[in-house]
């Protein structure tokens, strides 16, 4: 009798991807749900579900108008996980709404109430006291009426422009005004400088310390005195959101500034992909603004608050009560540092690893000032991606052009939301007479480096800062990331080849040491995956762990089943969008992917490969997806220090541990989040804090 011949998966089956879409919605939620935790304090609670609405104010910006787009070029285009793009949006649709419903539950019957409790309150109309409207009245009167600009729907009177996510009325009018007219409607725009959020003083009022009231609010209680001798039947607040992810042709442009800053004028007039509405407005005036928008019904989404509920972000700033924040902390310095002042005899000692945010990124900034105050230091070479309108590196790189230093920036205009600040920089760089490139047509220049040539004797000695994070003092408060200092020869001299192909025209450089994509990174990463493979065949331990914020390309996806098939244990550590499924019999059992939500957005992207037992450990710019691996400009350096990679291999181990703050994938695309049963809480985040910070 034959022996059944056991089947192979096809790893290009559509079941054995998540869709992209549905992913970074499934971190949506996983970010509201920090708002739940009681284990937080309030107010950063109240932040979660800030950025909760702005990271799906960004996916509808974004990603809902590319699907948008794709429709309109090819309707039958299907993704990886086999759904046509009607299918995906009626996914989207489905999920979008159940997480805008949950966020208005969350603030209505979870935060208010909380907050309410602290007296921190958010008044509504018919909860003003007398002297409250009072106050409110004269605020109106005074600060808001000589500003507002109320515009009445006529043939003389076409509808107005709609700023992309700004506040804006419809106003439903009986009688006649001086003219004669009568419409029976009106739109009434908020200024964008106008605060979102109004606190009533106590001195003049008879209210708590902390109370609020919403600018809709005000606008609702007064919006009579906009129209003299007619009659309000109603107001209601309403939002669109615009496609914002411009579309710069790469082989029709001479100059991708000016393209640049052409697009970036239409960014809030791109075609609307949502609407926002209160949950009062009658049907007639929703189906009004759904036809003048062009929206279908599976684009409206209906308001139990403020439109805008990323804006009451605004309140944390605004009270002052630590206890209900996050314990301040202070980064350390590396004691690689010492007392020694000068950072270039520092880092020829050794390499030095710094960890954001729980070591200072203040090396970072004053190893770019030493340089430019340095008169051994020749040049300084830097990319920019995010860095910050009032960036204190930019600030250096303008002091050691101006000093006659050769200064070379390579600034991605097309960073995207970062442009216009982008576009200033490279302006005030220029005025100084340093070097401006804007990188490689076609392909964002996304890798984070930074090199100093500096002359010390008969030599020339580069010196280079490697990251996973941009170069923005404020994020590095704010997010996980890796930088290391170093001066070893050969990886510095990548650093330099890399640079000259950004500022110059030539042939690609072959590098000693760093994986560059779009060249060689790619196949680099699935040619140690194989590694691991092979090792797994002849029975030897084989593992892989890598912490990216997010898995998409395919190939890399498939690499990573073939090693799962072989036997190699892989822990994926991915953030935010992962369309690998784990857990799937014969194909992904090895396979185990887990999310951290905490205090800080976990950012660092790193490569660890066994090897053997000798561990080969990576840290990169780059994310495994399409447009990192094959449509930016990135580098993936190793880390060469055995101390440090030991030390970078400890803390993915820490990650791994979390029983608290991460939440595992599960083979349906879901996740649960981990609990510690009956072991001791262990929050990553938190035990890194405690040993790094001071």
């Amino acid at each position: 009798m034959d022996t059944p011949k056991t089947s192979i998966p096809d790893l290009n089956s559509t079941e054995l991807y998540i869709n992209r879409e549905q992913s970074l919605l499934e971190f949506n939620v996983r970010v509201l749900a920090q708002a739940l935790d009681e284990g937080l304090p309030l107010l950063e609670r109240l932040n979660y579900l800030c950025i909760s609405c702005s990271n799906l104010d960004e996916f509808y910006e974004v990603r809902v108008a590319s699907l948008l787009q794709m429709a309109e070029m090819d309707s039958t285009a299907i993704s990886t996980d086999g759904l046509s793009i009607h299918e995906q949006f009626e996914k989207i649709s489905g999920k979008a709404h159940e997480l805008v419903a949950e966020q208005y539950r969350v603030l209505n019957d979870v935060l208010i109430p909380h907050l309410e409790s602290h007296n921190i309150r958010f008044l509504k109309r018919d909860n003003w006291s007398d002297s409250q409207k009072a106050w409110l009245e004269k605020y109106f009167n005074e600060e808001l009426l000589p500003i507002l600009t109320p515009v009445g729907l006529d043939s003389a009177h076409p509808f107005p422009r709609i700023l992309n996510k700004s506040l804006n009325f419809i106003i439903s009018l009986t009688g006649k005004d001086a003219f004669g007219r009568n419409s029976g409607r009106a739109i009434l725009q908020a200024p964008r400088a106008l605060p979102r959020i109004v606190q009533l003083p106590t001195s003049e009022t008879d209210s708590g310390p902390y109370d609020f009231v919403f600018l809709s609010s005000i606008i609702h209680a007064f919006v009579n005195e906009l129209f003299n001798g007619m009659a309000v039947k109603g107001c209601y607040q309403f939002r669109v959101t615009r496609n914002s992810d411009f579309f710069v042709d790469d082989d029709a442009i001479d100059d991708l500034l000016l393209a640049v800053e052409g697009e970036l004028a239409m960014r809030n007039y791109g075609d609307e992909v949502r609407l926002e509405i209160d949950a009062n407005c009658p049907e007639e005036t929703v189906n009004f603004l759904l036809a003048r928008f062009e929206l279908t019904p599976d684009r409206l989404f209906l308001a139990n608050g403020p439109v805008n509920l990323s804006r009451m972000q605004a309140i944390y700033a605004m009270v002052d009560r630590p206890d209900l924040k996050f314990t301040p902390f202070k980064p350390s310095l590396p004691s690689a540092f010492g007392r020694n002042k000068d950072i270039f005899a520092c880092i020829r000692k050794q390499d030095i690893l710094l960890h954001h945010p729980y070591e200072s990124f203040a090396p970072v900034v004053e190893f770019v000032r030493q340089a430019a105050a340095d008169p051994d230091v020749l040049a300084i070479k830097q990319t920019l991606y995010r860095t910050g309108v009032d960036s204190p590196i930019v600030a250096a790189l303008i002091k050691a052009a101006r000093s006659g230093k050769e200064v070379t920036v390579v600034i991605e205009l097309r960073a995207r939301f970062d442009e216009k600040d982008n576009i200033g920089l490279a302006a005030k760089l220029q005025e100084a007479a340093a070097h401006v490139v804007y990188g490689v047509v076609g392909y964002k220049t996304h890798a984070k480096m930074c090199m100093v040539l500096r002359k010390e004797g008969n030599t020339l000695r580069n010196y280079v800062h490697l990251g996973t994070g941009n170069y923005h003092p404020k994020t590095a408060r704010l997010y996980t990331d890796y930088g290391l200092f170093t001066c070893e020869k050969e990886l510095s001299e990548d650093v330099r080849r890399v640079f000259m192909q950004l500022t110059s025209l030539g042939k690609v450089s072959k590098l000693n040491k760093l994986l560059q994509s779009p060249f060689t990174l790619h196949h680099g990463l699935l040619k140690m995956i194989d590694r691991e493979i092979e090792f797994a065949k002849k029975g030897k331990p084989a593992k892989i762990i890598i912490k990216v914020n997010a898995v998409v390309e395919e190939q890399a996806i498939q690499a990573l089943y073939r090693a799962s098939q072989a036997g190699v244990k892989i822990s994926l550590i991915v953030r935010g969008i992962c369309c690998l499924r784990p857990g799937v019999p014969g194909v992904s059992d090895n396979i185990e992917v887990r999310s951290i939500v905490g205090r800080f957005l976990e950012h660092a992207r790193i490569y660890a490969f066994m090897n053997g037992g000798d561990w080969a450990v990576y840290a990169s710019s780059a994310d495994l997806m399409n447009r990192n691996m094959f449509k930016r400009v990135e580098v993936c350096f190793p880390i060469a220090d055995k101390k440090i990679s030991e030390r970078i291999l400890n803390d993915l181990k820490a990650n791994l541990k979390d029983n608290s703050q991460a939440w595992l994938l599960q083979s349906n695309g879901q996740y649960l989040r981990a609990t510690p049963g009956d072991h001791p809480v262990f929050q990553v985040q938190t035990e890194l804090l405690k040993d790094l910070s001071q």
